[in-house]
């Protein structure tokens, strides 16, 4: 097996993929891919998200790559987050992910409560 095998636990993509596909990363990236916001709007539209996780999730994302920060030079400095070029690489994946998982919503749902109603 090699290093770089994700199902190894010392991958290196293993990292990334937490970060990608965390309920928080997912939704940020995916918000992203409309155009560059602002914290405020990015919280607004990420609904459920607090101001902690989303601080949280956009330093890590920033830092993988995926996000770049940008910081206007006005009195109070405005700030807002857009996709890098890698960012944008990732959203069409993901947005097919959401999209099925949006689909499929109402089916899974109906499994669990099979699943629930079920003698164990």
């Amino acid at each position: 097996m090699e290093r770089d095998d994700v199902f190894r636990r010392d991958c290196p993509a293993r990292m990334v993929l937490d970060h990608v596909t965390g309920r928080w990363g997912v939704l940020v990236l995916t918000a992203l891919r409309e155009g560059d916001l602002r914290f405020s709007e990015l919280r607004a539209k990420v609904e459920g998200v607090s101001e902690k996780m989303l601080s949280q999730t956009l330093r890590t994302l920033v830092r993988d790559g995926l996000v770049r920060r940008t910081v206007e030079p006005t009195v109070p400095p405005r700030v807002s987050y857009g996709l890098t070029p890698l960012g944008a690489g990732i959203t069409e994946p993901l947005q097919a992910l959401t999209g099925w998982i949006k689909s499929h919503a109402a089916e899974i749902i109906e499994a669990q409560s099979t699943y629930d109603a079920s003698p164990s």
